[in-house]
C-alpha cells in the first residue's frame, strides 16, 4: 500500500474512548487471531484515521485476501517468525546468529519468497499496472519487497532439516565430528568393559549402565564400594545411596574429548560469524522484507475476526452519513451467542441535505419524509433498558472499527461515510482528584464538544443534560443542542427529556427516534424507529415492577392528568404508526414480488418466442434437407419412368409436385403468426403423406407385377436342405439346421445363425442382373475353398466402425445397409455407426432402418466420453 501523508490529526475524544466502546477486546480478539508478535504489533499500530485513501486499501486487503482464501489452499501461511532483533545484532561486527535463530531466519525468508512469487505469479503478464491483478492490494504488498533465495540456499548448506550445523558445514568440522566420534566410540567401548568387570564381581548391579554427569561418561555405584573402582567421583544422588565416578582409564579420553567438543564449538562459531559477514550488507532490506509478514499476519487475522462476526467491507464515501441496515454491534452478539439468545440488529441513517435526495429511493420503518430531507443529529428517547445506550455505542465501535480499516457487521447494502472526529459523553465521570461532580463532568465534555465540533464531527452522547434538576438540566441540554447544530455536527443522543424531544419537531437537521416497547407484553423489543419520539413507559414499568397502585396513583395526580393523557397518546401514536409503517411494508413487498414476477414473465416470453424462432428455423432446415432428399428420389423416380418409357404426363405431375413442395417451403416466415406457420407446415406434411402412400402404391403394384416363380417358394416353412439367400442380398446358401425361430446357413463352406425370418428361397439358378452377378460371385462358386478365402477375406478386411457423416440420407442409409450386412456375415457381435448430432434427422432414418433388421437385437447412444448421441452403437444377434 503506498504510503499517505497525513496532515491532520484526527481527534478522539475522550482519552479513553477506545475502552469506553469495547474497541479494547476489539484488539484482544485479533491478537488471539494473529500468527505471530509480527501481526500483534500491526494490531497495536491500528489507528483512527479520515483518509478515505487508506481506509479503502485497508479493506480492499481484507476483501482480497477473503477471496484468495476461498479460491486457493494453497497460500503459504506456515513460518511466521520474527527475527528483526537477531538480524538488527548482526549490524556489530564479530556477532553472529545461533543456530536456532538462523533455522528461524531460514525458513521465515522461505516463507516470504513464497508469498511474493504467489502473489507476482498472479499477475497478468501482457499488463503493468497492478489494477488487473485478481488481488490488486495483496499485489501492492509486495512492492519493493526484496527476497533472497541466495542467503536461504546458504542456510541450507549449513543448516541440516532439524536446524543443526550439517559435518559438511566445513571440512574441519568433518574432521573434528570424526574423531570426536571415535574417541566416544573407543571411551563407550572402555567404560562397558570396565562395566561388565564390576558386574562380575557384584561391585554393580546386573542393570547398571553408564550415564553422563557434567558432560562426561560415568559408573554409577553404591558408596561403599567406590574404593573398589579407581577413578574421579563427579556427583552423587540426592539420596546418598549413588555416586558417579568416571574410571581412571577413561579420564584422559574425557578429557580429549572435552577439548575436541571445545574445538567443535570454536568452528561452529567460525562458520555462523562467516556467514553473518553475508548477511551484514543486506540487514535492511531483510528487516524490511518482514513488512510483508506482519501485513499478511495482521489480514489474515481481520478476515478471521470479521468470519467471526460475519462482517463485511461496506461501500465507504468521502463525506459525513450513516445509512446502515442491519448493524449489529460485535461483541453484545458474542456475548448473547454464549447465552442462546440474539441480537436485535439496527437500522441507523444520519444524512445531511446533499443526501437526502438519495435517500428518497428507500424509506424505512418508522422513518418520515420529512426526515428525508436533512438528519445529522438523531435524539433517541424510550424507556430505561430498552436499548439507547446499546444502539449509541454500536454507532461509535462500528465507525470506529470502520476508520481503522476494519470489516464490520452490516448488511451489503449499507453504505458509510467519513468522519474527522469522534466526540463521547457516555457513563459516569466523577472524579474525587479533580474535584468533580457527575454533572460538572457532563458539562467539562459539553464545552469541548461545542469548542471542537464541526460539519465533519460525530457527537456521541448518552442521556443528555442528566445529573442535576431536570427543569435547567433540560434547558441547558437544549441550548447545547442548539450549538451543535449551528456547527451543523452529526450525532447520536439519548434522552429523557420532553424538551428534547420537542426540540427535534422543531429544528432542521435534527430528528426523533425510538426504542420501541411491547406494552401488552411489557418488554423492550430493542427496535429503532427514526422519525418519531419514544415514551419512557415510567407508569408501565413501575407497574410491572410491584409498585403499588396506590403509589402510582399518587405519582399520576404529582405531574397531572394532561402529562400521563399525552404520554398516552404518545404511545397510542406509535403505535398506530408501527401498524400502518409495517402495512406500508408488506404492500412494498408484494409490489416488489409482483414487479420481480413481471420482470420473470416478460423475460420467459421473450425465451419461449426465441425459441419458437429456433424451432421454425430448425424445422425449415429439415424441410429443406427432406427437400433435397425428395428431390434425389423424384429424380430416380424419373428416370426410371424414362427407362420404362412412361408417359410425359406422368413425369410432369411428379415436377410439379415437386415444385409446389419447394414453393410451400419458401412461404415459410419464422416472424409470422403461429396459427398461419402451423396450417402452413400441416398442408407440408399432408402433401408429404400423400407422395409417399401414392408411392408405396406404386411399389406395392411393381411387386405384384414382378412376381416370380423363384419368389413363391418362400412363402412355404423352410426346411433343412432349402436353397436360401438373406432378404436383399444375393449371397445363396443351404440351410443345415433349424431352431426355432433361428437357422443354421452355410454360405460357401462357412456357417453363419440368424433368424429364419431373415432368409428367402431361391434356386441355385434364380436369374439376376449382371451387378448382382458380379457380387455373387464372391460367394457363389463351384469351388468352396475359393468362397471361404473370399468370405475370410473380408473378415481381415472388415472395420467394426463407419463414418456416414455428410452423406445424404439416401447414401447413408445404402452404406449402412451394406455395412449391417457384412457383420452379419462375419458374425460380428457390435458395431458402431458415426452419423453425428446436427439435426438428428440421419439419427433417425439410420434407426428405423435398424429396427427392421431382425439380426439387430438393439441400438443405442455411445457413452457420453466417446460421442454420445452423435454414435448409434448397434448389438447383432
Amino acid at each position: 500500500m503506498s504510503s499517505v501523508c497525513i496532515t491532520f490529526v484526527p481527534m478522539i475524544y475522550p482519552r479513553n474512548f477506545e475502552e469506553k466502546i469495547g474497541f479494547n477486546e476489539i484488539r484482544t480478539i485479533l491478537k488471539r487471531r494473529c500468527m505471530s508478535s509480527l501481526g500483534k504489533e500491526k494490531v497495536d499500530e491500528m489507528a483512527f484515521t479520515q483518509e478515505i485513501a487508506v481506509i479503502h486499501e485497508l479493506l480492499q486487503q481484507t476483501k482480497d485476501f477473503r477471496l484468495l482464501q476461498e479460491e486457493h489452499d494453497d497460500f503459504p501461511l506456515n513460518y511466521f517468525f520474527d527475527v528483526r532483533e537477531s538480524v538488527a545484532r548482526l549490524r556489530l561486527e564479530g556477532t553472529h546468529m545461533e543456530e536456532e535463530e538462523l533455522f528461524d531466519l531460514k525458513r521465515s525468508l522461505e516463507t516470504i519468497i513464497a508469498i511474493v512469487k504467489f502473489l507476482r505469479n498472479n499477475e497478468n503478464d501482457d499488463l503493468n499496472d497492478d489494477d488487473n491483478h485478481p488481488y490488486p492490494s495483496l499485489y501492492r504488498l509486495t512492492e519493493g519487497i526484496v527476497t533472497f533465495p541466495q542467503l536461504v540456499q546458504r542456510i541450507d548448506q549449513i543448516l541440516d532439516k532439524f536446524g543443526k550445523i550439517k559435518d559438511t558445514a566445513s571440512t574441519e568440522l568433518a574432521r573434528i565430528r570424526k574423531e570426536l566420534a571415535k574417541m566416544e566410540g573407543s571411551v563407550s567401548r572402555t567404560l562397558y568393559n570396565i562395566l561388565r568387570t564390576a558386574q562380575s564381581e557384584g561391585l554393580v548391579e546386573k542393570d547398571t549402565t553408564p550415564t553422563l554427569r557434567d558432560g562426561r561418561l560415568v559408573i554409577p555405584i553404591a558408596p561403599n564400594m567406590k574404593r573398589r573402582i579407581s577413578g574421579i567421583v563427579h556427583d552423587e544422588s540426592a539420596s546418598g545411596k549413588t555416586l558417579f565416578i568416571e574410571p581412571t582409564e577413561v579420564v584422559e579420553a574425557n578429557n580429549h574429548i572435552r577439548e575436541l567438543e571445545h574445538d567443535e564449538r570454536k568452528e561452529i562459531i567460525r562458520i555462523l560469524t562467516d556467514f553473518a559477514n553475508d548477511i551484514r550488507p543486506h540487514i535492511s532490506d531483510i528487516i524490511a522484507s518482514y513488512k510483508l509478514l506482519a501485513e499478511v499476519d495482521f489480514i489474515r487475522a481481520k478476515v478471521e475476526m470479521g468470519n467471526l462476526f460475519q462482517a463485511i467491507e461496506p461501500i465507504v464515501k468521502d463525506y459525513p452519513h450513516i445509512d446502515w441496515i442491519r448493524a449489529i454491534h460485535p461483541l453484545l452478539q458474542q456475548s448473547l451467542a454464549k447465552q442462546d439468545k440474539q441480537v436485535v440488529p439496527l437500522e441507523i441513517v444520519l444524512r445531511g441535505k446533499e443526501q437526502g435526495a438519495r435517500g428518497k429511493e428507500r424509506l424505512r420503518v418508522g422513518e418520515r419524509s420529512s426526515g428525508m430531507q436533512e438528519a445529522r443529529l438523531l435524539v433517541i428517547s424510550g424507556p430505561n433498558a430498552g436499548g439507547k445506550s446499546v444502539c449509541l455505542k454500536t454507532v461509535g465501535l462500528l465507525q470506529y472499527m470502520l476508520q481503522c480499516g476494519l470489516p464490520i457487521p452490516v448488511s451489503e447494502r449499507s453504505t458509510c461515510g467519513i468522519f474527522d472526529h469522534i466526540m463521547m459523553d457516555i457513563g459516569d465521570e466523577q472524579s474525587i482528584e479533580n474535584d468533580l461532580s457527575t454533572y460538572s463532568s457532563h458539562l467539562l465534555n459539553m464545552k469541548n464538544m461545542m469548542k471542537q465540533a464541526n460539519d465533519r464531527t460525530l457527537l456521541l452522547i448518552d442521556e443528555f443534560g442528566t445529573g442535576t434538576e431536570p427543569t435547567i438540566g433540560g434547558a441547558i441540554a437544549e441550548a447545547v443542542l442548539k450549538q451543535f447544530c449551528k456547527k451543523k455536527a452529526w450525532g447520536v443522543i439519548t434522552t429523557h427529556y420532553q424538551n428534547l424531544k420537542h426540540f427535534a419537531d422543531e429544528h432542521e437537521g435534527v430528528v426523533n427516534g425510538a426504542m420501541l416497547y411491547d406494552r401488552k407484553e411489557m418488554r423492550a423489543l430493542f427496535q429503532l424507529a427514526i422519525g418519531r419520539p419514544g415514551s419512557s413507559f415510567a407508569i408501565e414499568i413501575a407497574r410491572k415492577t410491584g409498585i403499588p397502585e396506590e403509589v402510582i396513583k399518587d405519582a399520576a395526580d404529582i405531574v397531572g392528568t394532561d402529562y400521563i393523557q399525552s404520554d398516552k397518546y404518545l404511545q397510542d401514536i406509535v403505535r398506530d404508526k408501527r401498524y400502518w409503517e409495517n402495512k406500508r411494508q408488506t404492500i412494498h413487498q408484494h409490489e416488489k414480488r409482483l414487479e420481480v414476477k413481471g420482470e420473470k414473465l416478460e423475460a420467459d416470453l421473450q425465451e419461449i418466442d426465441h425459441e419458437r424462432k429456433a424451432i421454425l428455423r430448425r424445422a425449415k432446415e429439415q424441410a429443406e434437407e427432406l427437400l433435397q432428399e425428395t428431390n434425389k428420389r423424384i429424380e430416380n423416380a424419373i428416370r426410371e419412368i424414362r427407362e420404362s418409357q412412361a408417359e410425359k404426363e406422368e413425369t410432369r405431375r411428379i415436377r410439379e409436385e415437386l415444385n409446389a413442395f419447394s414453393k410451400d417451403l419458401a412461404d415459410i416466415d419464422t416472424k409470422a403468426e403461429d396459427e398461419k406457420i402451423a396450417r402452413k407446415i400441416k398442408q407440408i406434411q399432408e402433401r408429404k403423406e400423400r407422395r409417399e402412400k401414392r408411392k408405396r402404391e406404386k411399389e406395392q403394384e411393381a411387386r405384384s407385377k414382378h412376381t416370380t416363380d423363384a419368389q413363391k417358394p418362400t412363402e412355404k416353412v423352410l426346411q433343412v436342405g432349402d436353397t436360401v439367400r438373406i432378404k436383399g442380398l444375393t449371397s445363396v446358401g443351404t440351410i443345415e439346421a433349424i431352431d426355432g425361430k433361428n437357422a443354421t446357413v452355410i454360405f460357401g463352406g462357412m456357417r453363419t445363425k440368424m433368424r429364419a425370418e431373415r432368409l428367402e428361397r431361391t434356386t441355385p439358378t434364380a436369374a439376376k442382373t449382371e451387378g448382382q452377378q458380379k457380387y455373387e460371385d464372391f460367394f457363389v462358386n463351384k469351388n468352396s475353398q475359393m468362397t471361404r478365402n473370399t468370405i475370410d477375406e473380408h473378415r481381415n478386411q472388415f472395420k467394426q466402425d463407419i463414418d456416414v457423416r455428410g452423406m445424404r440420407a439416401d447414401e447413408a442409409l445404402n452404406q449402412v445397409q451394406y455395412f449391417i450386412d457384412d457383420a452379419i456375415l462375419v458374425g460380428v457381435g457390435r458395431v458402431r455407426i458415426l452419423h453425428g448430432k446436427g439435426n438428428g434427422i440421419l439419427r433417425q432414418l439410420i434407426r428405423q432402418y435398424l429396427k427392421t433388421i431382425p439380426n439387430v437385437s438393439g441400438f443405442r447412444d455411445e457413452h457420453v466420453q466417446f460421442g454420445g448421441a452423435g454414435i448409434t452403437v448397434v448389438d447383432i444377434a
